[in-house]
């Protein structure tokens, strides 16, 4: 056995998707990192040990636009280019291998730490050191730094530091919950094991072992869908221990939740109800993903009015659009449904307060262990959420040690710092403008080879085999509608239906509410369109909206039996198809159905769109919105999209100033369709390996200030051909100079009509 010390400027400790994206996001700010994880391979539940699909905001594809970006984005895109098949060990390398090409990063797998140093009074403490033990290796190794960040999701580092923590559910007064108990009680998510099988072409006997427990003697079997073709976490509901200790009682849980699998296997194997007899059991998990513990407190809980209402942070660093989740205590006995699910009606934030401890004045964490009530946890534990808040809690990590402040410092002096370095760095964050003084392309005209002008999907004739471009007919026998941007104002709607006889279609047009949201909220306008009886023909719906700041609308389109509309593939840049009817595919689940996110769902028609054309001619994707910031749909899509390209002819978006300006990089940031879910393993595929709006090659071009002006002068910095990645930064030569203009060209794309580019930044 040996002994050492190893000093860094943050200590990061758990390496699921939090902690990953916490060390990864300070690296990238220039800090020394180590990252601490007590398990062989990173990804915490999403990881081969355990196998949990990756959830965030997207919710199985309930909210929309929604998709996380940033360092969590980034594994979700490159885990479908290496990965389509959802293979969990595939997986484990996407993880690791985001951490490992951070050079700033000290890892260490394999290394528990149970000892913490801290000083200081009770509402003052101060984290000087952890130490951990490396199984195997026999090492104990003390970590030390100015700043250090729990993301152990059961909270050990600050219980051990004397952090103040919550365990269990609130009192409904507490923080004014309608959904929260009366009285406060000692009751958790429970937890889960996973389980894979195989078909081998022949059949295949089972003998249960005596471990195994007779779900025939629980309410399993009437309460609970079982089917021989599922595997993993379609048996997410396989959960329990919320009625008792998770920690302390983690090995107990273990051995009854394995012992439930082994029964549920040997029900289908041997009750004669499944068909099953090529099937074997292929792998068990032994590790319990956990759902729920201790809560930290910080200088913000987050609470059910936050998440329901959509509050607006000044200091939001992080998204989340999971609904409020809330499992039965009783887990997988319990009579009722697996879960109650409540959604917001758009995506909600999550501020930095509650990423930093209230009394221990040197920890920041993210994950489970962030600060908020029962409730609002049930809608920000998933993953990608979590991802979301360690890239927060990581960057104000960084700014920490460079400013020497504390976390809450940062809140105080530097808040618009650490919002702008998010956005700078395409982090999931929602209602940033780009405000950074540091980004020269906010005081250039902003000019393109060409620009979308008019909102519209057209006719698109079927290619063999594509099925992202073919056209269909569809009965309207529910509403329907049109998402689309309104920017500055919409007059018409002109629409391709066919109808059985004479007849009507209404026609409302819909503001959204919140700029995040996507559901039709307000009437704005409304009509009656005269359908002739016949084939296909074009009618034209008059519902004239002009908004004072541009936003999206959804166009309504009633239903009537007696009509049909023509839909079509891919979608346009900012436009969606919304279907009126509850869409709910887990019988596991009981979802609320109040909310117009439910009744309004995209999945059924998600990447079609109905065939119609807006008037009069839009601004929503001009190339100034490449500088606007938000790096999402926000009220419109925030991107420029180019005129449909034409073989052998480049677009570009060009920048230029008035005066020259000295710059360092340029990044751009590609559309990679965050409506789209990236599904990490087999709840679903999304057909493209890499997402066909991105932009494949482009070249980065200069023209240095000095010397005569001429158009011949453009100097190349960066070409990329096969790019799949949607942040791109590129440093600048360092003798290049100043600059009076810069434009990206863009050659072809992986499979989109347009270029489109969400983001171009020149900063010095």
């Amino acid at each position: 056995m040996r002994t050492q010390t190893v000093e860094a400027d943050v200590v990061v400790v758990g390496g699921g998707l939090a902690g990953v994206s916490a060390a990864v996001a300070a690296a990238r700010l220039g800090r020394q990192v180590v990252l601490v994880n007590n398990r062989p391979v990173l990804g915490g539940n999403s990881s081969s040990e355990v196998r949990v699909w990756v959830c965030g905001a997207t919710a199985h594809g309930n909210q929309r636009w929604a998709r996380e970006t940033g360092i969590v984005g980034e594994m979700y895109v490159e885990n479908q280019y290496r990965n389509p098949e959802g293979n969990p060990v595939y997986w484990d390398d996407v993880v690791l291998d985001t951490v490992r090409r951070e050079t700033n990063i000290r890892l260490f797998l394999n290394t528990d730490v149970r000892d913490v140093v801290a000083t200081g009074p009770e509402d003052a403490r101060r984290i000087e050191s952890v130490t951990g033990w490396t199984m195997g290796s026999e090492i104990l190794t003390t970590f030390t730094a100015p700043v250090f960040l729990d993301c152990t999701g059961d909270g050990l580092v600050g219980a051990l530091a004397g952090a103040r923590y919550r365990l269990g559910k609130e009192s409904q007064a507490e923080f004014g919950e309608e959904w929260a108990p009366p009285e406060p009680v000692r009751e958790f998510l429970g937890s889960t094991l996973l389980f894979y099988t195989k078909d081998l072409g022949h059949p295949v006997k089972y003998v249960a072992p005596e471990t195994a427990i007779d779900i025939t003697s629980t309410p399993i079997p009437m309460n609970r869908v079982i089917r021989s073709g599922d595997s993993g976490a379609h048996y997410w509901w396989i959960e329990w221990g919320g009625e008792i200790d998770i920690v302390d009682d983690n090995e107990r849980i273990r051995d009854e939740l394995r012992g439930v699998i082994l029964g549920i296997w040997d029900y289908i194997k041997n009750s004669g109800k499944f068909d099953a007899d090529n099937l074997t059991l292929e792998w068990i998990g032994n590790v319990p993903g956990k759902r729920e513990y201790r809560r930290f407190v910080g200088d913000y809980t987050l609470h059910q009015g936050d998440v329901v209402d959509q509050t607006v942070f000044d200091d939001g660093v992080a998204f989340g659009g999971w609904s409020i989740d809330l499992h039965p205590a009783q887990g997988m006995y319990a009579e009722g449904a697996g879960a109650l699910q409540r959604f917001s009606e758009g995506v909600f934030e999550i501020p930095y307060r509650s990423l930093y401890s209230v009394n221990v004045e040197n920890m920041l964490f993210a994950g489970r262990d962030v600060s908020a009530t029962h409730i609002a946890f049930g809608a920000a534990r998933v993953m990608a959420t979590c991802g979301a808040m360690g890239q927060a809690a990581g960057t104000a990590a960084a700014l920490c040690v460079e400013h020497g402040i504390t976390p809450r410092g940062v809140y105080t002096d530097h808040l618009d710092e650490l919002r702008q370095t998010l956005l700078r760095w395409d982090a999931p964050a929602v209602g940033i403008a780009n405000a950074d003084p540091h980004d020269h392309a906010r005081r250039a005209a902003v000019t393109a080879s060409s620009t979308t002008t008019r909102m519209a999907a057209p006719v698109v004739e079927p290619a063999d085999g594509d099925p992202y471009d073919a056209y269909d007919v569809y009965d309207l026998d529910v509403d329907l509608g049109i998402v689309l941007p309104v920017d500055p104002r919409l007059d018409t709607v002109e629409l391709l239906v066919s109808a059985r006889r004479d007849t009507t279609l209404a026609v409302e047009v819909y503001s959204t509410g919140k700029p995040q949201n996507v559901v039709p909220a307000h009437l704005e306008a409304k009509t009656d369109v005269v359908v002739p009886a016949g084939d296909e023909r074009w009618v034209t719906a008059h519902v004239p909206f002009t908004p004072d700041v541009p936003q999206n609308a959804v166009v309504v389109l009633r239903a009537n039996p007696d009509v049909a509309v023509r839909t079509t593939a891919p979608l346009p840049a900012g436009v969606l198809t919304l279907v009126h009817r509850v869409d709910n595919d887990d019988q596991n689940v009981q979802i609320s159905s109040d909310e117009l996110l439910v009744q309004w769902p995209t999945k059924p028609l998600r990447g079609r769109s109905v065939v119609f054309r807006a008037g009069p001619d839009t601004r929503a994707l001009a190339p100034e919105r490449a500088t606007s910031g938000y790096h999402r749909n926000h009220g419109g899509p925030h991107l420029w999209a180019s005129s449909p390209m034409a073989p052998g002819r480049d677009e570009w978006l060009r920048l230029d100033w008035d005066e020259p300006v000295t710059a360092r990089e340029v990044r751009v940031v590609f559309d990679d369709d965050l409506d789209v879910e990236l599904n990490t393993l087999h709840h679903h595929r999304t057909p493209h390996e890499t997402m066909p709006t991105l932009v494949k090659d482009y070249r980065l071009e200069v023209l240095p200030a000095g010397g005569v002006p001429a158009e011949d002068r453009w100097v190349t910095v960066a070409a990329e051909t096969d790019n799949r990645w949607r942040l791109r930064v590129h440093p600048l030569p360092a003798d290049l100079g100043p600059l009076r203009a810069a434009r990206l060209v863009v050659g072809a794309t992986n499979g989109a009509a347009q270029a489109r580019v969400v983001a171009l930044r020149v900063q010095e």
